[in-house]
């Protein structure tokens, strides 16, 4: 029998029993999508971390002041001794292994425009902040060190605040201000979008950070020209551990650290973030793994009885088709053939309802949805060899009748 002639035999029985057939297809239909919508989920949270990632900067190092466990200050704000200037110019010079060095300082303003007013992330900061931060300019020029060697009033705004404050208008040279204090917009920056944590990066105002130490968030009670956190840029190639201790050696030096005693500060760097992203797409990994097996699994079984009913129902038919001629290969092609198709358009139907599942997800969870061409092929593959695994025990029962017990058959 011809390969055309033994599939249109499986397609009129699987549209004799129409619902049995679809009841079939359940299983892979169901294992199919989740295929899909796993591995899109997986795809999708990998880039979103990536994406958050590069908004941070490149080789991005963050150094924080840490209260120390000593006695009734252990991990109380007030333990906290802020970095100052000369911590970053010792930094900048001592340090070999960094491209950039800033240190800024963090608070929250109203920033008032031709009768807007928004409250606002405000960052005081210098001249390097933007290179640390990999945050390019659209319009305008950077903060420079002579702006905050003189305490300058100028600003770099965030898209979110220009929108905000000036609608499709350029703010560059627009009048600002910030708290009460007059403020000159100098440059626009360039979108960052939105940071894992659900804030907004683009609504942020960039001023000179000693104007926003003496006009706008104040000094410290104790130490001169406090700088809540350093960031600094390692160069390409050089492992970040390296780069790390040599901080790390230079603020013990300068914040009087003894040999062997407890840190009054925390270095970090991107190494955390890539160990959460690979991590959440391990378990992505073996959640899309276990959740496609069983249903895969499941829906072979669903086949393979369905089948073996069906072989069952036709025993007089495959009796009269191995006496008129039909070869055990005939006859077991044909229910292959059968559990082949259920598992085929099974998977078709799963691919569409994952890609559109996937397109979901990702539209709810506000990411880029798309669908890889190779995960379909696999899920289809997939699908076919179900088909073939579960249907065989089946096609060969059908196959090894004996043709005189077969006709005998009620």
């Amino acid at each position: 029998m011809s390969f055309a002639a033994t599939l249109a035999t499986a397609l009129r029985a699987l549209r004799a029993n129409a619902l049995r057939t679809i009841l079939a297809m359940l299983g892979i239909i169901i294992g199919v999508a989740a295929v899909i919508v796993m591995v899109s989920i997986s795809q999708g949270a990998g880039r979103e971390i990536d994406r958050f990632i590069n908004t941070l900067g490149t080789n991005l190092i963050t150094i924080t002041p840490r209260s120390v466990d000593d006695g009734p200050r252990q991990g109380g704000e007030e333990g906290r001794i802020p970095f100052t200037d000369r911590d970053v110019e010792s930094l900048r010079d001592r340090v070999d292994g960094v491209r950039a060095v800033s240190g800024m300082l963090r608070g929250r303003s109203t920033v008032v425009g031709i009768g807007v007013n928004w409250p606002t992330s405000l960052v005081g900061t210098d001249e390097a902040y933007l290179e640390v931060r990999d945050w390019p300019l659209i319009e305008g020029r950077n903060i420079t060190a002579s702006d905050v060697r003189a305490g300058a009033k100028v600003a770099l705004v965030g898209q979110t605040v220009a929108t905000e404050l000036f609608g499709g208008a350029t703010p560059i040279d627009a009048a600002i201000r910030v708290d009460g204090v007059p403020f000159r917009i100098v440059g626009l920056l360039g979108e960052k979008g939105q940071s894992s944590w659900g804030t907004d990066n683009d609504d942020v105002l960039i001023v000179p950070i000693t104007t926003a130490r003496s006009r706008l968030l104040g000094g410290h009670e104790i130490v001169p020209n406090p700088v809540d956190t350093v960031l600094a840029e390692a160069l390409d190639g050089l492992p970040q551990g390296y780069v790390e201790d040599r901080i790390a050696d230079v603020l013990r030096d300068r914040r009087g650290v003894p040999p062997g005693g407890q840190d009054d500060f925390r270095v970090r760097n991107l190494t955390e973030l890539i160990s959460a992203r690979t991590q959440t797409q391990r378990t992505l990994g073996i959640l899309l793994a276990a959740t496609a097996g069983v249903a895969l699994i499941v829906g072979g079984i669903g086949i393979m009885n369905i089948m073996l009913v069906s072989v069952t129902e036709r025993t007089r038919e495959i009796g009269l088709r191995i006496a008129v001629g039909a070869r055990p290969s005939d006859i077991r092609a044909q229910f292959l053939v059968e559990a082949i198709c259920l598992c085929g358009i099974g998977g078709a139907i799963g691919v569409a309802l994952g890609a559109a599942g996937s397109l979901g997800v990702a539209s709810a969870a506000g990411w880029p949805g798309t669908i890889d061409l190779p995960v379909v092929v696999l899920a289809l593959a997939a699908s076919a060899g179900i088909g073939v695994l579960f249907g065989f025990f089946p096609a060969q029962r059908a196959a090894g009748l004996n043709p005189i017990d077969a006709l005998r058959h009620e």
